[in-house]
């Protein structure tokens, strides 16, 4: 299936593939700052939500969002696939606000740099913004992306280690499984663990982050008996350890959520707030060209940037299937408080309305500039 593109604004035209981004990379003490994994130096002056307001209280969370972005105004922004699809399609030229980029990506680098001050926008999956809430860090989500057939196109699959029988997941009872809290891979255990009827009290959760190749090897060192494995893991681990016994299974479930969010503060500021606006719609713009342009996705991204095999590239890009942005949040929020409760049940938190996390002035901004809104995330 082929995403269409808006075509109003000359920057809605995506060139094939670029020489060179104008958009700016972090300088000085902003690139020290940012860059950095956990960035506690700044955290002492600020407030929950890691920024000051703006001059005269700014822009009320009930205000349209403006469309005029004045000059000089700048974003930081850690989203590194987004960096390198607007850069490959030619998507960055004209945009009308300058862009840092902080290589930050995933739930806690990213709420350590709003604490700081330090960022403005993150990339993340859907778990971090209920977590962020939960500490007490006031963010928003302003954009969110899934796949179409989710269940066929998953994010994870569950690796088994060798010589564990685990062929299905009514079979995890007993089993010492990797556990993440705070990140998907956490929540998506719990979630496999409530399908197949089974309580945290069934089997033996071992906290480990999902980092890396953490999990894999924890897997084959026996460590763990199960493990959530994502991206080109899953193939690695089967090749490296197949031979051994080592198989992975599906899940059944989507996994899918991608969100774009922000710390309030941000939003309180007009100039910010029409930045963002413009970004969730090159955003979405950016996503459906690496899926319309595969082989440049493939070379540009997955061979050039990230240093795979193009094999490794077409299996990715194979895995993630089509891009699915709704333009009706409705679906999306309800399987956000399906998550929200199932979290706050294990984790002894309190219950949040995932309706106040989302800010649904940007509901559809990502597919209008599509050229189509669809009715809801594909089911």
């Amino acid at each position: 299936m082929s995403l269409r593109h808006l075509p109003t604004r000359s920057r809605r035209r995506p060139a094939a593939r670029p020489d060179a981004s104008p958009v700016r990379r972090p300088r000085g003490p902003l690139a020290a700052l940012v860059l950095a994994t956990v960035v506690t130096v700044a955290l002492s002056g600020c407030s929950s939500t890691g920024r000051a307001e703006p001059p005269g209280g700014g822009l009320a969370a009930d205000a349209a969002l403006p469309t005029e972005v004045p000059p000089g105004t700048t974003l930081t922004i850690g989203d590194p696939v987004t960096q390198r699809a607007l850069e490959l399609s030619g998507l960055a030229d004209d945009l009308p606000f300058e862009i840092e980029w902080a290589n930050i990506s995933g739930g806690p680098q990213t709420t350590e740099a709003f604490r700081a001050g330090a960022l403005d926008v993150g990339s993340v999956a859907d778990i971090p913004p209920i977590h962020a809430t939960w500490t007490g860090l006031d963010v928003k989500v302003i954009a969110a992306r899934f796949r179409q057939d989710p269940v066929n196109h998953p994010i994870y699959e569950l690796g088994v280690a060798p010589g564990v029988d685990v062929t299905e997941i009514g079979d995890l009872a007993g089993k010492r499984i990797a556990y993440s809290p705070g990140q998907a891979q956490g929540a998506l255990v719990l979630r496999v663990l409530q399908a197949a009827g089974l309580t945290r009290d069934d089997v033996e959760l071992v906290e480990l982050a999902s980092t890396g190749d953490v999990y894999p090897t924890a897997l084959a060192s026996g460590q763990v008996d199960v493990a959530p494995l994502g991206g080109v893991n899953i193939k690695r681990y089967l090749a490296n350890y197949g031979a051994d016994g080592a198989t992975t299974i599906r899940h059944g479930l989507r996994d899918d959520p991608s969100y774009l969010y922000v710390p309030t503060g941000v939003l309180r500021d007009p100039a910010k707030a029409a930045a963002l606006r413009e970004f969730v719609e090159v955003w979405a713009q950016a996503h459906a060209w690496a899926h319309d342009n595969r082989d440049a996705w493939i070379d540009g991204y997955y061979v050039e940037q990230e240093g795979l095999s193009r094999e490794d590239g077409e299996y990715l890009a194979d895995a993630a299937g089509v891009p699915d942005i709704p333009a009706d949040w409705d679906e999306v929020i309800e399987r956000q408080q399906q998550t929200i409760d199932l979290l706050a049940e294990a984790t002894d938190q309190p219950r949040l309305e995932a309706a106040e996390l989302f800010d649904r002035r940007f509901e559809s901004v990502a597919a209008d500039a599509l050229g189509g809104a669809r009715e809801g995330a594909a089911s």
